[in-house]
C-alpha cells in the first residue's frame, strides 16, 4: 500500500496550480505602444493632451488601438511595429519637445492575473531587439573634480584658523597634488598639521622653499583615488539608471564593464537618438539675487518690449510661465551642492528640495543671505540636453540648454550650508529634481564609443528558433521516456512538462530576463531533468529483478535513488552557482536559469512523480509494473 502522506498531494497540487498561473501571462503577447510623458515645465499628461495626440494619428491616417491616460503619463497601443514607429513620429511632430515620447510594449495580462502579481517574463536584447551603447567613462575628471573641492576645503580652513597664506591651487604643472604656498615656515607646520588631521585622506609633504615663499604639497592618497573612481563609476551606473527609467524601458541591462567602461542595453527602445538624447542630459540649479518688482510690472514691461537691463536675465516661471527679471550673478551652483533630498515643507505644506552645499557654496551663500535679507533671490533650472546631429557625414552631438526658474523668494532670514528650496508643483517634480540634482550630473565625464540597433527582425527569428528548440528538445526526450520506460515513462512525462511551467512561473514571477542563453538553460534543464527518472526507473527494474513485490519495490526505488540524485544535482548547482557570481552578462543569465531548472527539477523528478505514482498504484494489488 501507499505510504505516500496527504499534505505531500496537498504541496504537490499547490506547486502545480502555482505552476500553471504564474506561467499563464507570458501566454499573452504583449502590443508595441508607445508612452508620452512630459518633460520639465510642460503642461501635465490629461485629457486635453490626449484628444492632441488622437487627432494628430487621426490626421496622418495611422490606426491605433486606444489612447489612454495611465497616471502621469499616456499610453498609444499600435498592431506591430511598423505602424508604431509612424505613430511615434507623428506623436512627436504634434507634441514638440515639451514631452518625451518612447517606445514601450506594453502588457495585455489580464487585470486578475496581475491582481496576484502574475506577469510575463521580460524579454532580452537579443531577442526583443533594440539599442547597445558602450561608454567609456573619464575618471581623471572626476579626480581633478575631487582636488578642486579639497582646495576650496583648504582655502576656507586657512582662513577659518587665520593661517596667511599666498595661493592654494592645483598643480600648474599637469601633475596631481594640490600645492600651497605660504609666507613662513611656522605657518607652514600649522597648516600641514591642519590640513593632515582635517583631511586624513590626503598625504601632505613639505615641497621645495625660499626665504619668503614656504610651499606644502597636498596629494590625495591612491587608497582614496581608487575609492573615488569606484564611487565614480557607482554614481554614473545610478545617474544613467535614473534617466533610463524615464524611457519606460522594461528590464534595461546597465552594467560595469572593465574598470572605466558602462554597457548600456535597451530592450524594445528602436530610436537610439532618443535615448541617447536622455542619457547626456545634465540637470543643476543656480542661485542668483533676484530683482526687486511688485507685483511684476518691470518683468511684464521687460517681456513685452524686448528691453532688459544689462545686469539682468529674463525667464519665465516653470509652469506657469509667467516673466520674471533675475541677476546674472551666480551665488552658487549646483556645482557646490553635495547632497539633495524631497519632502514637503512643514509651513506651507507644499513640496520642496532640501539642499546641503560644500564649505565654498555654504560661506559664499552665507554672505549673501547676511548682505540681502528682505530682498529676493531666485532659483534657476538649467538643463542640457544634447542633440544628434550630421555634419559632414559624421554624428555630431550638440548641446541644447533650457533655462526656467523655479522658485523667486524673500530671504527672511541667514542661512548657509542647509536650506530649503520650495516652489515645486507635486512630489513627484520634487523627487525628480532632487534625483537629478543629486545624480543629475554625472560623477565623471561619460563618452558613447560603441552604439548598435537589433532590429526587430532578428529578434522575432531568435525567439522563433529559440521556440522551436525548446519544443522539439522537450517532444524528443518525452518520446523517448514514453517509449523506454512505459507507463513509469508517461508519469516522468508529467513531471517535466511541470517542470518547464514552473521553471517558466519561477523565472517571471522573479523577473528574470529571457535571451538566448536563458533559452539554452531552459533546454539543458529539460535534458538534464529526466536523468532523475531514469535512476528511479532503473532502480525500481534492480528491485523487481531482485524479487521484491511491486510497492516495496516502488519505495526502494525512490529511497535509493534520491542520495544519487541529491549528489549529482548538487554538484551541478554548484557550478550555475559559479556562474552567476563570476560570470556577468549573457554568462549570468545561463548560470541563473540553470540554477532554477535544477531546484524545480529536483522537486518535479522526486516528488512530483512519486505523488503521481502512488495516486496510480498506492491503493491497488499489484502483480507487476509497467516500467
Amino acid at each position: 500500500m501507499s505510504d505516500f502522506p496527504r499534505w505531500k498531494y496537498a504541496l504537490v497540487a499547490l506547486v502545480m496550480l502555482f505552476g500553471v498561473l504564474y506561467a499563464l501571462p507570458n501566454a499573452f503577447i504583449p502590443l508595441s505602444a508607445v508612452q508620452v510623458s512630459a518633460n520639465h515645465g510642460a503642461a501635465p499628461v490629461d485629457q486635453a493632451l490626449q484628444q492632441k495626440v488622437q487627432s494628430a494619428l487621426t490626421s496622418q491616417h495611422i490606426p491605433n488601438d486606444g489612447v489612454q491616460v495611465q497616471g502621469d503619463h499616456l499610453l498609444v497601443a499600435f498592431a506591430n511595429t511598423d505602424v508604431q514607429k509612424s505613430g511615434s513620429d507623428a506623436i512627436k511632430a504634434a507634441l514638440g519637445d515639451d514631452y518625451t515620447v518612447a517606445f514601450k510594449l506594453e502588457s495585455t495580462v489580464p487585470g486578475w492575473l496581475r491582481a496576484i502579481g502574475a506577469r510575463s517574463m521580460p524579454l532580452g536584447l537579443d531577442l526583443q531587439g533594440g539599442v547597445h551603447f558602450l561608454m567609456q567613462v573619464d575618471q581623471s575628471g572626476v579626480v581633478d573634480k575631487q582636488e578642486s573641492s579639497y582646495a576650496d576645503d583648504i582655502r576656507s580652513l586657512l582662513r577659518e584658523k587665520n593661517i596667511r597664506y599666498e595661493s592654494v591651487a592645483r598643480d600648474a604643472k599637469g601633475g596631481r597634488g594640490i600645492v600651497v604656498v605660504l609666507g613662513s615656515a611656522k605657518d607652514r607646520s600649522t597648516a600641514s598639521d591642519l590640513i593632515a588631521n582635517q583631511y586624513p585622506d590626503i598625504n601632505v609633504s613639505d615641497g621645495p622653499s625660499t626665504s619668503d615663499r614656504f610651499v606644502l604639497n597636498a596629494v590625495i592618497k591612491p587608497d582614496k583615488l581608487r575609492s573615488i573612481a569606484r564611487d565614480a563609476i557607482t554614481q554614473n551606473l545610478s545617474t544613467l539608471r535614473n534617466r533610463i527609467n524615464a524611457l519606460g524601458v522594461s528590464e534595461p541591462l546597465i552594467q560595469q564593464q572593465g574598470e572605466d567602461h558602462i554597457v548600456v542595453d535597451l530592450a524594445g527602445v528602436q530610436d537610439p537618438t532618443e535615448a541617447k538624447k536622455l542619457i547626456g542630459t545634465v540637470a543643476t540649479l543656480q542661485y542668483r539675487p533676484g530683482v526687486v518688482d511688485v507685483g511684476g510690472h518691470l518683468a511684464a514691461e521687460a517681456a513685452r518690449t524686448g528691453n532688459v537691463p544689462p545686469e539682468d536675465a529674463l525667464y519665465y516661471m516653470r509652469g506657469t510661465k509667467q516673466p520674471v527679471l533675475v541677476s546674472k550673478k551666480i551665488i552658487v551652483t549646483g556645482n557646490e551642492l553635495t547632497n539633495a533630498n524631497s519632502g514637503i515643507d512643514s509651513r506651507s505644506g507644499t513640496p520642496n528640495v532640501s539642499v546641503t552645499l560644500n564649505a565654498t557654496g555654504a560661506r559664499k551663500m552665507l554672505d549673501f543671505t547676511t548682505d540681502n535679507v528682505g530682498k529676493p533671490m531666485a532659483v534657476v533650472y538649467v538643463e542640457t540636453t544634447y542633440d544628434t546631429k550630421v555634419v559632414d557625414g559624421k554624428e555630431v552631438r550638440v548641446p541644447r540648454v533650457s533655462e526656467s526658474v523655479i522658485n523667486d523668494a524673500t530671504i527672511q532670514s541667514p542661512f548657509s550650508n542647509q536650506f530649503e528650496t520650495s516652489g515645486l508643483g507635486s512630489p513627484q517634480e520634487a523627487h525628480e529634481l532632487a534625483l537629478l540634482l543629486k545624480g543629475g550630473a554625472f560623477a565623471a565625464p561619460v563618452d558613447i564609443v560603441e552604439e548598435g540597433v537589433i532590429g526587430a527582425s532578428l529578434g522575432q527569428d531568435n525567439i522563433k528558433t529559440g521556440f522551436k528548440a525548446v519544443l522539439l528538445g522537450l517532444a524528443l526526450v518525452l518520446l523517448a521516456a514514453a517509449i523506454y520506460y512505459k507507463l513509469f515513462g508517461l508519469v516522468a512525462d508529467i513531471a517535466l512538462f511541470f517542470n518547464l511551467v514552473i521553471l517558466v512561473a519561477v523565472m517571471s514571477m522573479i523577473g528574470v530576463t529571457l535571451t538566448m542563453p536563458g533559452i539554452a538553460g531552459i533546454v539543458l534543464t529539460l535534458g538534464m531533468a529526466i536523468d532523475a527518472n531514469v535512476l528511479i526507473c532503473e532502480r525500481v527494474r534492480e528491485e523487481l529483478r531482485n524479487g521484491s513485490s511491486p510497492h516495496a519495490s516502488i519505495r526502494a526505488g525512490y529511497e535509493k535513488a534520491w542520495s544519487t540524485i541529491l549528489d549529482a544535482n548538487v554538484t551541478h548547482l554548484i557550478a550555475a552557482l559559479a556562474l552567476i557570481t563570476m560570470g556577468s552578462g549573457a554568462i549570468k543569465g545561463f548560470g541563473v536559469t540553470l540554477m532554477i531548472g535544477i531546484l524545480t527539477s529536483l522537486f518535479t523528478s522526486v516528488t512530483l512523480t512519486h505523488a503521481f505514482t502512488a495516486l496510480i498504484h498506492g491503493h491497488r494489488k499489484l502483480k507487476t509494473l509497467s516500467v
